[in-house]
């Protein structure tokens, strides 16, 4: 077999193509998606240009054309205009021709023009890292061979295949497909697994959709963002500015009326304050109507499994049949049809227009009231905890 210059037992070559695979998947999520797509984070020039270098080498992707792309996905998502829905093209579509899908929808200049500005356009991008983008791949696999002979193709055929897939596939179609939602966001992203290691962060999707302009995708204690890790090493050398992160509910414990402050911590922490309703009320009833119906009836109990599903679901999402299933669970349960339409209530307050904050403030205290006047215990315990949400101050 034909020695690079560089002679490794047989673990050393796969510990170097994880390595490498590595740098590139935290170029993809800190330079391209956190910093370009979504400026959630300012990078230091140099930082930020060996980023690029090193995608140009690796992937031959072209900043403009991912951000575009990318900023399409967020703006039309879950619709035919999504350049990679799994919802829309099937999962298997999205899981094996991730890097197709891309490529096509990279040859859209419609889309180039409408979301790919503040892009890099310096000479090097002009006359280099665009026109040529895939020259930094043969220079890759010139690079592989000479450091590791005939090994070095098999290292480098892993570098070019691991963006399609695990990006373009994996975060793309099951990201969108399969896995656990902290937040019902309008559209279908999950979280592919709790520990962001393999993919940079970008397996804490559902988190990224709800909180797209976060630098870190990180949410619950339990979760790790490796990508978050790499970009706190950065800033604490002073080589990245955090502009923001995911907001966190501080509360005041003595308040007992809502006012404006109030209003303005649940609508800025909305998507929180429906997690915990969902918790806190809709499954806390549920599991008490399903052990009432369980006593007196197999039949209705069987019924009502589904329902938590479907009462914690992003409306939008559910389909025909959920939504028939669901108005037929409701039309037969007093209680969970009363916690629903407090759901939906409450997300009314933030969805108005045209509204004062006087009378966003009342809105707030009169579903406070109606959920008292229930009767429901655990809509009474939501109702004294949502007056001591307070806004953040300093």
């Amino acid at each position: 077999m034909l020695q690079g210059l560089i002679v490794l037992p047989w673990w050393g070559y796969v510990v170097v193509a994880l390595v490498m695979t590595h740098i590139t998947i935290a170029s993809v999520t800190i330079y391209l998606h956190r910093h370009q797509t979504h400026r959630a984070l300012d990078l230091h020039p140099l930082v930020a240009h060996a980023f690029r270098f090193w995608l140009w080498l690796t992937t031959g992707m072209v900043t403009k054309e991912w951000v575009a792309i990318h900023r399409k996905h967020h703006a039309r998502c879950e619709t035919e205009e999504d350049p990679h829905s799994p919802q829309v093209r099937g999962l298997k579509k999205v899981l094996w021709q991730g890097a197709e899908l891309y490529r096509a929808e990279a040859k859209n200049t419609q889309t180039l023009v409408k979301y790919g500005h503040n892009t890099p356009d310096d000479w090097i991008e002009r006359k280099l890292y665009t026109p040529y983008s895939a020259r930094g791949i043969v220079i890759m696999l010139a690079i592989d061979l000479l450091c590791f002979g005939a090994l070095g193709l098999s290292i480098w055929a892993i570098q070019m295949i691991w963006i399609p897939f695990f990006a373009a596939g994996v975060v793309n179609g099951v990201g969108h497909y399969f896995g656990y939602r902290n937040f019902e966001c309008a559209d279908a992203s999950t979280n592919i697994l709790p520990i962001g290691l393999l993919i940079g962060g970008e397996e804490l999707h559902n988190n990224h959709h709800t909180y797209a302009s976060s630098a870190k995708f990180s949410c619950k204690p339990w979760e790790f963002d490796i990508g978050w890790g790499y970009i706190r090493i950065l800033q604490a050398l002073g080589l990245a500015t955090v502009k923001k992160v995911a907001p966190v509910p501080t509360y005041a414990p003595a308040k007992e009326v809502c006012d404006v402050d109030t209003v303005k911590a649940v609508i800025h922490n909305r998507f929180q304050v429906m997690a915990r309703f969902a918790r806190e009320v809709l499954h806390r009833v549920h599991e008490e109507e399903l052990r009432k119906a369980a006593a007196a009836n197999h039949q209705a109990a069987s019924l009502l499994k589904s329902a938590r599903r479907l009462m914690v679901r992003e409306k939008t999402l559910i389909s025909e049949a959920g939504h028939r299933q669901l108005q037929e669970i409701l039309a037969g349960n007093t209680t969970l049809h009363t916690v629903y339409a407090m759901k939906e209530r409450l997300q009314d307050v933030w969805r108005r227009s045209a509204t004062t904050q006087e009378q966003l403030v009342d809105a707030l205290q009169d579903w406070c009231k109606q959920a008292e006047a229930t009767g429901i215990q655990a809509l009474r315990d939501f109702a004294t905890a949502i007056r001591t949400y307070a806004a953040v101050t300093g």
